[in-house]
């Protein structure tokens, strides 16, 4: 709306520059959509027990999580709200990359919204089927993927500046210029990317702050890599590709990152509500839409290593067990066998933090390293 208003009126009122001003509307974003997380935070709890939108937690988990039964869930509506809020008001609605990413956010958390639902309020075991909720994913994941490449292949991609791609080039870590052109192979890798890491962030969403804390750093990273992919000089610097645009998903990016952290004044331990898969899901399908958008699939995977290593230890868990009858860690997600092993929920949330936060570091550096 402000980029609007600038746009509208800025000839006749010099003052509203400040609102073509990427940073400024950005910092604002994380501001707005963290206060009203504050703000209204906890009276959405108290409405969500109202509603008794209450978890189950599963009996064959670790026995410390049985005092979790009761707590409020589906707290993922208050980040998806907040988000939407703040974009509406600080993002350039013009980019249409910033509406597609808010409506995948809106459309995978309805689908969250839909699986708690019959969870906690129906008591239907396991809620959605996982095959519905797996086709559903699916169909959402072709037409937004889709939509990208179809709005971005018919743009001028990197505005003849600084390294010439293609929108179907695939990019690694590390190495300076695209290493292979993916073709008709852009569109399915992209529904890859995103199925999986939804489906990685729901799995990670199984201690007080561990999900919200792991994402935030994330999302932090993508927001300061967004803003150097769309500033020709930076790009160039860095000799990353030049994303015109892409500097607005900042936008879009500090926002979710203050509901995120406005969240996890109220998922810390011991929390006070969770986030469900609706919020899980739209968090790990933003991660991988922004990836996408950024170039930076395989980046996603060191970024995201958490994530992978959650996914990773459920399907050697499965595997190992159907194929042998022994299970390989105590308990999986990942996160469990540390709390099995004898640490406490803090200490295996805090360490996972710290891991994020090198991860994070490192995702950086390979901005310069190549």
């Amino acid at each position: 709306m402000f980029q609007w208003i600038y746009e509208t009126f800025g000839n006749d009122y010099g003052f509203l520059r400040v609102f073509s001003y990427v940073t400024l509307r950005a910092m604002m974003a994380g501001l707005t959509s963290m206060f009203i997380t504050f703000i209204f935070g906890k009276s959405l709890i108290s409405f969500l027990l109202s509603l008794k939108f209450r978890e189950s937690v599963r009996n064959d988990g670790p026995q410390s999580h049985a005092t979790k039964s009761g707590t409020p869930t589906m707290g993922g509506l208050i980040m998806i709200l907040s988000l939407t809020i703040s974009t509406l008001l600080w993002g350039n609605l013009s980019n249409l990359n910033v509406i597609l990413l808010l409506v995948s956010a809106i459309l995978f958390a309805g689908l969250g919204f839909t699986d708690d639902y019959m969870k906690s309020v129906k008591k239907i075991k396991g809620g959605m089927r996982a095959r519905t909720k797996f086709i559903v994913t699916i169909l959402f994941a072709v037409t937004i993927t889709t939509l990208y490449f179809y709005y971005t292949g018919k743009s001028n991609t990197n505005g003849n500046k600084g390294i010439v791609f293609t929108i179907t080039d695939l990019f690694l870590p590390f190495v300076k210029g695209p290493v292979w052109n993916l073709g008709l192979l852009a569109v399915p890798f992209a529904i890859l990317v995103l199925i999986g890491s939804s489906h990685a962030v729901n799995l990670t969403d199984g201690l007080d702050g561990l999900a919200s804390g792991t994402v935030v750093i994330s999302t932090a990273t993508f927001a300061l890599i967004s803003y150097v992919s769309g500033t020709p000089s930076a790009a160039n610097y860095l000799h990353i590709p030049y994303l015109p645009g892409s500097h607005e998903y900042s936008v879009f990016l500090a926002g979710l990152s203050g509901a995120l952290l406005g969240f996890l004044w109220f998922n810390c331990h011991p929390a006070q509500v969770f986030m469900g898969d609706t919020g899980s899901l739209f968090l790990g399908s933003t991660l991988g839409l922004v990836a996408i958008m950024l170039k930076k699939e395989i980046l996603l995977v060191i970024l995201g290593g958490i994530f992978v290593a959650e996914a990773v230890s459920v399907i050697l868990q499965v595997g190992s067990f159907k194929l042998t009858g022994k299970r390989i860690f105590k308990m999986a997600p990942l996160h469990h066998h540390f709390e099995l092993s004898g640490w406490s929920e803090e200490k295996v949330v805090i360490r996972f933090w710290i891991i994020g936060i090198i991860l994070a570091i490192i995702t950086l550096s390979t901005l310069k390293i190549q």
